[in-house]
């Protein structure tokens, strides 16, 4: 392979106490945490919108925040973020979950969908009134390396070719771009081939009308048909790692032309597709070997570094505890990791990597930026009792229950839900 050598001298932009690479919900809850606790904070997204996956990539669904029994596990900031999402917007919240946990035990889950370009509109205002600094149409390009310690990010902008330094570094970037590029172990994933689209056509318009609620206008057309458990992948078509340009591009482009031939005959007066992903729609593309991965193991095990208990989205009565040390490399002093990144195995990525969970490893990521700022600590080694009292004074649920835990304990084998 042909290769070039390239040196350049950067201009150094501005230094902050805590930068995060990527916008999405993690990202957004990591920087929110760390401006609240007084930081100077700058948020890098390399696209026009906050929220990633849910608002950019169209997976506008709340996640279930509930055992599935009436009793809401998860909280502090993905709560905060879920009321924010639907305040101005419309929701598909059950009526059980509309005033917080109800007081009867319920089958019926605390879920909801939102607009997403409402949501979006909200993400900007939060941050902003926050004190955050935002750069949209920045892609983080690489890491400044000295030995594991990252000093800063360069970016590629509109402006060219500058430089940030930070005291503190969050990869939120969902492909673990930061600490791939500073050489900390990475795990690529898996992804089958699955794309939706939304839009509108006169049926749904006249049942929005009927039920006067919008929600009811929009239509959600496909490209690949794969469920999340990978019913529906063509056979003899390999999984999608995605964490490669051209990886990605084949997902696009293959779910894009798939669509269209779906779509093209069809009256062309009755139906509209006004958004397609504006980024490739992977949940799973690489993690980071972190210091200690959430395994199914896992499941029902408390946890002594939780940075918050989290329930399964497909699996009715489970339970997990987050430990802080999916979110660190050991001995890299000062990057931190949250949401899709996070260090977890088999099944259980699938768990840690959905909105409410991300939420929550952002939030913890941002405390621990700023705790760590403040006092000098090698992140990836720091006093959990400072953190964990820090979100537990946000409501988040450090230990769940055993008084949650059922009589008959669930397995891997236990039948799934079908999520997607």
């Amino acid at each position: 392979m042909k290769k070039i050598s390239w040196q350049e001298e950067i201009i150094v932009a501005g230094e902050y106490d805590v930068i995060v690479a990527g916008g999405g919900l993690s990202g957004v809850a990591a920087a929110l945490s760390a401006a609240r606790l007084g930081k100077k904070v700058l948020l890098l997204e390399k696209s026009t919108v906050l929220g990633g996956l849910a608002t950019l990539g169209l997976i506008n669904f709340w996640v279930p925040l509930c055992n599935g029994r009436g009793k809401q596990v998860i909280r502090g900031m993905a709560e905060e973020l879920l009321r924010l999402s639907i305040c101005r917007g419309f929701d598909t919240l059950p009526p059980e979950w509309k005033d917080g946990e109800p007081e009867a035990a319920t089958d019926v889950r605390y879920v909801t969908q939102f607009s997403i370009g409402i949501f979006a509109l909200e993400l900007v205002k939060l941050l902003t009134d926050a004190g955050v600094t935002i750069l949209y149409d920045a892609l983080v390009s690489a890491p400044i390396m000295e030995g594991k310690h990252c000093s800063g990010l360069i970016i590629d902008s509109k402006s060219g070719r500058q430089c940030y330094l930070g005291k503190m570094i969050v990869d939120a970037t969902g492909d673990c771009d930061i600490f791939l590029r500073a050489g900390a172990p990475t795990v690529d994933g898996g992804n089958y081939f699955t794309m939706t689209a939304q839009g509108v056509d006169l049926d749904h318009c006249r049942t929005a009308l009927e039920k006067k609620n919008i929600f009811y206008a929009y239509i959600h057309p496909k490209g690949g048909p794969s469920t999340l458990h990978g019913h529906g992948h063509p056979e003899g078509m390999p999984r999608f790692f995605g964490a490669s340009l051209e990886m990605v591009n084949d997902f696009l482009q293959k779910n894009q032309l798939l669509l269209y031939e779906k779509i093209k005959d069809q009256p062309r007066m009755e139906r509209d597709i006004h958004y397609l992903p504006g980024m490739a729609q992977l949940r799973t593309t690489r993690h980071i070997r972190g210091k200690k991965p959430l395994t199914e193991a896992d499941l029902y095990r408390h946890q002594p570094d939780s940075i918050g208990a989290i329930c399964d989205f497909d699996r009715r009565d489970s339970l997990y505890e987050v430990p802080y040390g999916a979110l660190v490399c050991e001995g890299f002093d000062n990057l931190i990791t949250c949401g899709r990144s996070a260090a977890a195995e088999g099944w259980a990525w699938d768990v840690l990597r959905v909105i409410p969970p991300a939420v929550l490893t952002g939030q913890a990521a941002g405390i621990a930026a700023a705790q760590a700022a403040d006092a000098g600590y090698d992140i990836s080694a720091l006093p959990l009792a400072p953190l964990q009292k820090a979100l537990a004074d946000t409501g988040v649920i450090l230990h769940f229950d055993d008084a949650w835990v059922p009589e008959k304990k669930m397995s891997e084998e236990a039948p799934l839900a079908g999520h997607l």
